[in-house]
């Protein structure tokens, strides 16, 4: 059972005060204490186990002193005001600290929690002997509920998580803010854990219950305040995510203090202290106090644990090259809505596809290019697989099927017989209106359904839904060619073949770019055209750029090709002088 003084200390210790950063809330009120008293000396006293600690003070500059002859632990004890009007009169205080440092006057009133613990006192200090009022001291005693109505405010309303215990982002935010004033420019470390990696959070809440998570959560907490030490504040950010600071001395020493972080995680599980396999990461994030937002700290620490999951590590430091590829993603993400309404970002290039028997242009693949006002030329490897998933895939996939279907109604009212190849991602196939759109282009441009293609990859199509399902259905009802993209890259197995609702394979240019140099290349591209053949398919081979390897597809039968050596993807004027020049 604890004794009055283990309860006093863990009560104090709850609230996590000790060694923080100065607050102004309470400063405001130690500076109310020292101009009512006209003293130039008060403080906001907690009583440790050893010694005095000051949350605030005025007229000081050091932030503790020792417990023993303090008359602040003395109120503490007594839970009474103490007013010493000379300590060097006082038989108890004369050999005190305090005496020892020219204070003669000392009055305090107890600052006690609601359960009855006395935590330290608010009081005043003074270099010359004097007596207290009875007005004074009820004003004293007032100032002291005061500060413990800040100190219950900021433990009970959203400064302490209440199912850890553990301080909050609130509590971060403000924390940081008190030391920027205290050390301004000193270089910290928000060092940020994650003890599991959210999908998996997902699945622990379905399987296994918030209590578990709750349990987890908890248990997690507890070891890493451990490992951290009592003189380190611990923060929960949320779904078993933690963060801390500390101070820097190297990159090598702050890895070293977040892989041991890990390790006390990790031996939560060998000592089967939580039921479930635990993968914590640990991100580092240094910066100067006074020069970036609570926000970006952690934005920079939480970043810094994902480059870490993703590649592999236990910890990682953030990273302002990894970070700026990411705002890059960002800034290209946001301003995608932007570029679709714009008249000179987003263009069509065209890139021809030949028949190999007779050399003739039948068409060809409508690619989709950003002009980035900042960024410059982006890539559509870069950019597409950021928006194939998002909301904007649908309205990136309608600009680029009404643009390449104008550009072929177009060539068809100028007599060229060229069918249009447009890539969709397997989102616009989950489109329950997708092909009535489509068919509602071809419609009003009085185009053919067999002018266009649509180029749909392999993985997609094997992997499609009932609705995907549907909406092939109805585009290869109205006369649409389907090619499955990229063949080999996805489930890579012909027997799928048989399966796929499509008319040509495209063969993708891994398997092409060396072909006539390798005998065990053209063996299984000859596979894959023979099989393709033989259930029906026309191929196209992609990323032909050499004469060997169009050569080599010549003798195996393929039935187009497009590539470099060929042309490059041309911009519609380039493409049609292009094709003049075939003539």
């Amino acid at each position: 059972m604890k004794t009055p003084e283990q309860a006093r200390l863990f009560a104090l210790r709850q609230l996590n005060l000790l060694d923080t950063p100065s607050s102004e809330s309470f400063d405001r009120l130690t500076r109310m204490a020292s101009q009512l008293f006209d003293l130039p000396i008060a403080a906001v006293s907690l009583t440790d186990a050893d010694r005095q600690w000051f949350k605030s003070r005025v007229g000081v500059d050091h932030r503790e002193i020792p417990r023993e002859r303090a008359p602040c632990a003395d109120v503490s004890a007594s839970a009474e005001v103490v007013v010493i009007p000379d300590l060097l009169a006082s038989s108890c205080y004369r050999d005190s600290h305090l005496a020892r440092t020219g204070i003669r006057f000392y009055a305090g009133a107890p600052l006690t929690t609601r359960e009855g613990h006395t935590l330290g006192a608010m009081c005043v200090l003074g270099q010359a002997p004097r007596e207290i009022t009875e007005q004074e001291r009820a004003a004293l005693v007032d100032l002291a509920a005061m500060v413990m109505a800040q100190i219950e405010l900021q433990h009970a309303f959203g400064r302490v998580d209440p199912l850890t215990g553990m301080a909050n982002r609130g509590q971060f935010d403000e924390d940081l803010q008190d030391l920027a004033l205290d050390a301004p420019d000193e270089r910290r470390a928000a060092l940020f854990t994650e003890v599991v990696e959210p999908s998996q959070l997902s699945a622990l809440h379905r399987t296994m219950g918030p209590a578990f998570l709750d349990e987890l959560t908890q248990v997690s907490a507890q070891c890493l305040q451990q490992a951290i030490g009592q003189g380190s504040r611990l923060y929960y950010l949320g779904g078993c995510q933690f963060v801390h600071l500390v101070a820097v001395d190297s990159d090598a020493g702050l890895i070293d203090h977040a892989l041991r972080l890990r390790e006390h995680l990790m031996a939560l599980e060998s000592a089967r202290e939580v039921p479930v396999l635990v993968r914590p990461v640990v991100g580092i994030a240094s910066f100067r106090l006074g020069e970036t937002t609570a926000s970006d700290i952690l934005r920079s620490a939480h970043a810094a644990s994902l480059d870490a999951r993703q590649m592999g590590e236990d910890a990682g430091v953030f990273s302002t090259e990894l970070d700026q590829r990411f705002k890059r993603r960002s800034m290209l993400l946001s301003d995608i809505e932007r570029a679709l309404e714009s008249e000179d970002e987003l263009y069509l290039v065209f890139q021809p596809r030949v028949a190999v028997a007779s050399g003739v242009c039948q068409g060809s693949e409508a690619l989709l290019r950003w002009r980035h006002p900042v960024l410059g030329e982006v890539s559509p490897a870069e950019f597409i697989p950021l928006i194939e998933n998002t909301p904007m895939a649908r309205t990136l996939t309608a600009w680029v099927v009404r643009r390449a279907i104008r550009q072929a109604a177009l060539w068809h009212e100028q007599g060229r017989g060229l069918r249009i190849s447009i890539n969709v991602s397997a989102t616009n196939l989950e489109e329950t209106d997708f092909a009535e759109r489509v068919l509602a282009e071809l419609h009003q441009a009085r185009l053919p359904a067999d002018a266009i293609e649509l180029e749909v990859t392999e993985s997609a199509l094997i992997g499609k839904g009932q609705a995907a399902a549907s909406q092939l259905d109805a585009l290869i009802a109205a006369g649409i060619l389907i090619a499955i993209d990229d063949f080999g890259t996805g489930y890579s197995s012909l027997s799928y073949l048989h399966e796929i609702p499509a008319h040509i394979v495209k063969i993708d240019r891994g398997f092409i770019t060396h072909l006539g140099e390798d005998a065990r290349t053209r063996t299984l591209v000859g596979s894959m055209i023979g099989m393709a053949h033989d259930l029906g398919y026309r191929v196209v081979a992609e990323g032909v750029e050499s004469e060997a390897a169009l050569a080599c597809l010549d003798e195996l039968g393929c039935n187009e090709v497009q590539g470099y050596l060929l042309a490059r993807p041309l911009l519609p004027s380039a493409f049609e002088t292009w094709l003049a020049g075939r003539a």
